[in-house]
């Protein structure tokens, strides 16, 4: 690679922002490998992405850890790791797993959620509302993360919200993906706004079923996007 991408950075162990400088190398090279500018099979060297980033080798390896944890990576012993996307038929049991242990949480946050809890789930559907506005899928995409942490941590069941973030960060990529389609940030907003309330009102059923239609819809407007590509 031949040109030099500039992250901004002070120190390769400090935050940027609220990203570590390898999670912002993450997000980078996944983005290129979900819009395909990176494609299938296509070796990652450790010495050509440093280089590329003006950073060192180490954070760089963290970044490679992190894409191949989420799918997008392929590593082998003694060998350049490589871009490997998962199969249309994979990626689509991702999303549906995803889409029930989502809802499983949104379901528990319903009966379970403290008033502290709802104040900060509403605090972050707000912010998410404000966003709607900007065109910036990228903070759009922080917040929403936030957003559903919040729930997770509302069932009060840290297995429950250890399993379902780590599907998440596997479909994270392609989850972010979605939101560069036309109009998709206030359709999610939307989607978010039933499944808010139902929380909000201790409604059980009524919080599972809008948040497994929301991953389900998710799931449609990320292969909306794909095709475009």
């Amino acid at each position: 690679m031949s040109t030099t991408t500039v992250l901004p950075r002070t120190a390769e162990t400090a935050t940027i922002g609220r990203q570590t400088l390898a999670e912002t190398l993450r997000l980078q090279l996944a983005d290129e490998i979900v819009r395909g500018v990176l494609l299938p099979g296509t070796a990652l060297d450790e010495t050509d992405l440093a280089t590329r980033f003006a950073v060192s080798r180490t954070p760089v390896r963290e970044a490679i850890r992190l894409l191949a944890a989420s799918g997008l990576v392929e590593t082998t012993a003694h060998r350049a790791a490589a871009v490997a996307r998962p199969t249309p038929e994979r990626l689509a049991s991702m999303f549906e797993v995803m889409a029930e242990l989502e809802a499983l949480c949104a379901g528990l946050a319903a009966e379970r959620m403290t008033v502290g809890e709802r104040h900060e789930l509403e605090a972050a559907h707000e912010e998410l509302r404000a966003l709607i506005h900007s065109g910036d899928p990228q903070r759009y995409h922080e917040v929403n993360e936030a957003f559903h942490a919040v729930i997770y941590a509302g069932t009060h069941n840290t297995y429950l919200a250890e399993l379902t973030l780590a599907t998440r960060t596997r479909v994270s990529p392609f989850r972010r993906a979605q939101f560069r389609n036309l109009g998709r940030l206030a359709k999610s907003h939307v989607e978010h706004d039933r499944a808010v309330v139902a929380i909000l009102r201790g409604d059980r059923e009524g919080a599972i079923g809008a948040m497994r239609a929301h991953i389900k819809t998710v799931c449609e407007a990320y292969w909306t996007y794909a095709e475009g590509l």
